[in-house]
């Protein structure tokens, strides 16, 4: 059996990968980032869904990119609750390329040619390392950046949900049995994991399940 390094965040679309990752057969090891995040109960919740879907092993990296700051996740900056334009507050600088160096540095401790990452340029809040020009450029990079590419090996991004709608990231969620209830998405949950409701990722994650015709299992404060 191949293994895979699977980026979990504790989100919706990352346990949908992860239930996709092992229904492919692969086996799965988790890898989380604390990085500062100001929603840091999705660190927990990353916990319980790599336990709850089978995977091998869980492990958590610490980064600390409120150092450098420059977002709203990872800085005094307000999380918006009403749609603007263009990239948005919430985009952390260089986020997925630091969580794909990291996953990319343990799959080769484990001999695994295999990274899987939720992101998604659909429904999505426009950040540009969630589209595919970003994925195919880390690809070149691996196979000219590591050990295994030096000796001919080919490492594979897998972007499951990439061009699904997050009503179709749902449904196959569903299918798999992935528990949405132990999920976080808010970009400013509280200690508890309840959402706001008022966030992007809050009204992405609720259109969502109304779209897919699923109950929302969201815990919200104001409930």
């Amino acid at each position: 059996m191949a293994s895979a390094v699977v980026l979990l965040s504790g989100g919706l679309d990352s346990a949908t990968v992860l239930a996709c990752a092992a229904a492919e057969g692969f086996e799965c090891h988790s890898l989380a980032i604390d990085y500062g995040q100001r929603h840091r109960a999705e660190l927990h919740a990353a916990e319980m869904i790599s336990s709850a879907l089978g995977a091998r092993s869980h492990r958590v990296v610490q980064v600390d990119l409120r150092a450098i700051g420059g977002s709203a996740l990872t800085d005094d900056i307000e999380v918006p609750v009403e749609p603007g334009e263009g990239i948005p507050v919430t985009y952390v600088p260089a986020r997925n390329t630091l969580m794909l160096s990291l996953a990319l540095g343990y799959a080769e401790t484990l001999d695994a040619l295999d990274l899987f990452i939720g992101v998604n340029a659909v429904d999505y809040s426009g950040y540009p390392d969630c589209r595919p020009q970003f994925i195919a450029a880390f690809e070149d990079l691996c196979r000219v950046a590591t050990r295994a590419g030096d000796e001919g090996k080919r490492f594979s991004i897998h972007t499951p949900l990439i061009a699904l709608t997050k009503a179709e990231i749902i449904q196959r969620g569903v299918s798999l049995g992935v528990d949405y209830s132990q999920t976080v998405s808010c970009y400013q949950a509280d200690e508890r994991g309840r959402a706001c409701g008022r966030c992007d990722s809050c009204r992405l994650r609720r259109q969502g399940f109304v779209d897919a015709g699923k109950p929302d299992p969201t815990r919200y404060a104001d409930q």
